[in-house]
């Protein structure tokens, strides 16, 4: 049996903070048997970041799906700059529009492990 890896301290970045923490929480919940994952807080926007993070020091922070890339580009940038060794994920841009939080859930499963394993 292989050890849980962990914690991660996770902070998002989506302007919907209670979808945010359904949508993570079913993540936590997919990922229990092998990381710890905890999410600490949320950015509702993007001038919360420099502060949330500055806060928690997270090891992991999220962009939700509303943000464009650029915009998302600039929210990790500023993670980055508080704390440099951030792991940090965009989900595409338009994802919970498509293909609700079934599809973002099932995308942040496939992408989640390798990312907090890199």
């Amino acid at each position: 049996m292989s050890e849980r890896k962990g914690p991660f301290k996770l902070v998002t970045v989506n302007t919907a903070p209670e979808r945010a923490k359904r949508v993570i929480g079913r993540l936590i919940e997919a990922l229990r048997g092998d990381f710890d994952i905890e999410h600490i807080d949320n950015c509702e926007s993007i001038d919360q970041v420099v502060p949330t993070v500055t806060k928690h020091k997270p090891n992991v922070l999220f962009c939700a799906s509303m943000w464009t890339a650029e915009e998302a580009e600039k929210i990790q940038t500023l993670a980055r700059s508080v704390v440099p060794d951030i792991k940090t994920h965009a989900i595409p841009t338009g994802l919970q529009v498509e293909r609700g939080p079934d599809g973002v859930v099932e995308y942040l499963v496939g992408r989640v492990p390798v990312l907090l394993e890199s």
